[in-house]
């Protein structure tokens, strides 16, 4: 008769993750599909939505499919490097700003690179104007991928473009 055994020396066949990255509370990535070869995020645990700063949100149907285009200003405090993006809208969701305020946000799928670590996530489009980041990583993008050290920095290392 045989026995399964759990834990250490498990004989299981549970398919193994990586172990999640340990990140600082900001970071340097990139969104490959979307153009954006460097941003400084925020990892924020304590919002559950990813947010990234977009303005001129122009909203159009191909094909059938929800479509929006918006310009992205990746540098912090500068409208320069702005970038056009077009991407699918898989979602629409109410989220509450840092303000309290409810808005309607259009929801795109995307990937986000940080330390040589690419995965997908979802991004709620939304103007960030007055805050000090251009993206918010929330923790569901941050689910069994990264845990957050919120006493450090840049744990994934400075990117070799510094725009801000």
């Amino acid at each position: 008769m045989g026995v399964t055994r759990h834990g250490r020396g498990s004989t299981s066949r549970k398919k193994r993750r990586p172990p999640p990255d340990v990140l600082g509370w900001r970071e340097w990535a990139s969104l490959p599909d979307l153009g954006v070869d460097s941003i400084k995020v925020k990892l924020d645990t304590g919002a559950r939505t990813s947010s990234l700063h977009a303005f001129d949100l122009r909203h159009f149907t191909r094909a059938g499919q929800p479509m929006v285009r918006f310009e992205v200003h990746p540098v912090q405090r500068s409208a320069e490097g702005a970038v056009e993006v077009e991407a699918s809208v898989v979602d629409e969701r109410w989220v509450r700003n840092s303000g309290g305020v409810r808005e309607l946000r259009p929801v795109i799928e995307t990937t986000v690179s940080i330390g040589g670590r690419a995965w997908p996530i979802e991004l709620t489009l939304t103007r960030r104007d007055e805050m000090g980041f251009r993206m918010l990583l929330g923790r569901q993008a941050l689910k069994r991928k990264a845990l957050v050290d919120p006493g450090r920095s840049f744990r994934a290392g400075q990117t070799t473009e510094r725009t801000s």
